[in-house]
C-alpha cells in the first residue's frame, strides 16, 4: 500500500490527526509525511485546521475532505439496483412506475421553476444544463444550423437506468414536457444503448 494511501487509511480510522503523530504511526520521518500531506492536499484529498495547544505554534490538525471518498469502496449502484428489486417485488410494476413518476413531477417542478426566470431557448437550455450538471450529468449545450443539443458526458443513475429503463424514459418525457410549445426533443445518443453519452436535440417549433 502507498503511503499515501496509509495515511488516508489512517485519518479515516483515527480522524483528525498532526504530521507528527502519523509519523509516529507510520514510523517515517514528520518531514516525510508532510511532503505526502501536501500531495494529498494538492488533489484535494486532505485539508488542515490549526488549532491553539497551550503555548507555542499552533499544532497543525489534518482532515479527510469529502473528494476523498472516492479512494475508498462505494456501493451505492449495488444498493439501487437492490432498492429497485426489492420495490418490484414488495408494490410490483405499478409501484415502481409510481416512484419514477413522483421523481419526475419532482424534477418537472424544480427545473420548471428554474427555467421560468430566462426567455430564450438557448437560456432555458443553458439553465437546464447547469442543473443537470450539478447532479452529476457533466451537462452542455450546442447550437448547430440552428439546432440545439442538450450533451450529457456522464450517467450519474447509470446503475439504476441499466436496471429499469423507464428512468430514461422517464428522463426524455421530462424534457419534452419543459420544451412543449418550444421544441421537439429526441434522444439520439443513449449511454445504455453503448454511445459515449446521451445526446438530446431539440429542434425550435415555428412560433
Amino acid at each position: 500500500m502507498k503511503t499515501t494511501d496509509k495515511i488516508i487509511q489512517l485519518l479515516k480510522l483515527q480522524g483528525p490527526m498532526t504530521a507528527k503523530s502519523l509519523a509516529a504511526e507510520l514510523a517515517l520521518t514528520t518531514m516525510g509525511v508532510r511532503q505526502h500531506l501536501q500531495a494529498l492536499e494538492d488533489d484535494g484529498d486532505v485539508t488542515f485546521e490549526d488549532r491553539a495547544e497551550g503555548r507555542g505554534r499552533p499544532a497543525r490538525y489534518w482532515a479527510l475532505t469529502q473528494s476523498s471518498n472516492s479512494h475508498f469502496v462505494d456501493r451505492h449502484d449495488e444498493l439501487t439496483v437492490q432498492l429497485i428489486t426489492s420495490v418490484k417485488t414488495v408494490f410490483g410494476e405499478q409501484g415502481l412506475e409510481q416512484l419514477i413518476a413522483h421523481r419526475e413531477q419532482a424534477s418537472l417542478t424544480s427545473y420548471g421553476q428554474a427555467l421560468m426566470r430566462v426567455d430564450d431557448m438557448e437560456a432555458k437550455l443553458g439553465v437546464l444544463a447547469k442543473l443537470r450538471s450539478d447532479e452529476g450529468y457533466m451537462a452542455c449545450v450546442e447550437v448547430q444550423q440552428g439546432v440545439y443539443w442538450l450533451l450529457e458526458n456522464h450517467c450519474p443513475i447509470c446503475a439504476a437506468a441499466s436496471s429499469c429503463q423507464n428512468f430514461c424514459r422517464s428522463e426524455l418525457q421530462l424534457f419534452q414536457t419543459l420544451f412543449a410549445g418550444l421544441a421537439s426533443v429526441t434522444r439520439e445518443e443513449h449511454i445504455i444503448e453503448g454511445a459515449r453519452r446521451c445526446a438530446y436535440k431539440l429542434v425550435p417549433l415555428a412560433q
